[in-house]
């Protein structure tokens, strides 16, 4: 959003939350995507849309955490799309999150947009989701669906929770440490959605680095970052026993390749990790 405001845009933001934060002059709108469609006005005259709303997905799951997940995804896209239509001129643009759980875990396969879904859980839940979006094209709308990997950000995410463990001298690799892990600096993944509104981009888009990791190879980056050694592994049996079957997100191989961006002419600010995670634990 800041990155936005500080251009020369007009900014609505919808949130759950009438006390949200918000840079001057943004205009804020109250919406509960599960219970119903968003005000007609914060659609009005509006050139493009990003919707990256959804329940987060790193919690301990059970049957109602999972129908969370997976309801706030596919109803709250459908409520979206659905007051899009009622609009006499609908945004020219919807950029929609996904994530690369689309792919499932398939060990070393190397994975484009263009590789078929996989399985499981979030898969399924990702498969859903962007069939959602996709009534967005049959409004004349272009559509672009973001599959977003590992975010690396200063404030919050999969990273936030593991750098306490690693100042402590307990990180280290998780299971094998053979799976691959996709990630992306937050500055790039707001480069990319700068991208997808100002150009022609539409379909799927992976939101991930050019240069995937094992997760061995990330926790070693990780603990050279912060001066901390990464030696200590977190078996797979440990994180099933303490995440339940969230776990498989963390075990889950994902060897993905951001092509249509690149085609695009986006150009990474940070395509090697390491000096993405010092750019990340400096701030």
């Amino acid at each position: 959003m800041k990155a936005l405001a500080g251009g020369d845009h007009k900014l609505r933001v919808l949130s759950r939350h009438a006390g949200t934060n918000l840079s001057p002059g943004v205009q804020l709108f109250v919406w509960d995507a599960m219970k119903g469609l968003p005000p007609a006005e914060c659609l009005e005259g509006v050139d493009a849309v990003v919707h990256l709303a959804g329940e987060p997905v790193g919690q301990r799951w059970n049957d109602e955490v999972k129908n969370k997940i997976r309801e706030s995804r596919t109803t709250g896209t459908r409520h979206l799309v659905q007051a899009m239509r009622a609009q006499s001129t609908p945004p020219g643009v919807l950029v929609c999150g996904s994530a690369i759980g689309y792919y499932g875990s398939r060990g070393d396969a190397v994975l484009t947009e263009e590789s078929a879904p996989g399985s499981g859980f979030l898969a399924d839940v990702c498969v859903a989701w962007e069939k959602e979006a996709d009534a967005a094209e049959s409004l004349g709308i272009r559509l672009v669906k973001l599959r977003t990997g590992m975010v690396l950000g200063a404030n919050g995410g999969a990273l936030a929770k593991m750098i306490p463990p690693f100042k402590a001298g307990m990180g280290g690799k998780m299971g094998s440490g053979d799976q691959w892990v996709s990630w992306i600096h937050v500055d790039d993944l707001v480069g990319i959605i700068q991208q997808a509104l100002n150009s022609s981009m539409r379909g799927p888009v992976n939101g991930t680095a050019p240069n995937p990791v094992t997760n061995a190879d990330f926790t070693k980056a990780l603990g050279h970052a912060l001066s901390r050694p990464a030696v200590v592994p977190m078996p797979a049996f440990t994180l099933k026993f303490m995440f339940g079957e969230m776990s498989e997100v963390m075990l889950a191989s994902q060897r993905v390749l951001p092509k249509a961006a690149e085609a695009a002419g986006y150009a990474f600010r940070y395509p090697a990790l390491e000096p993405a995670l010092a750019n990340v634990v400096a701030a």
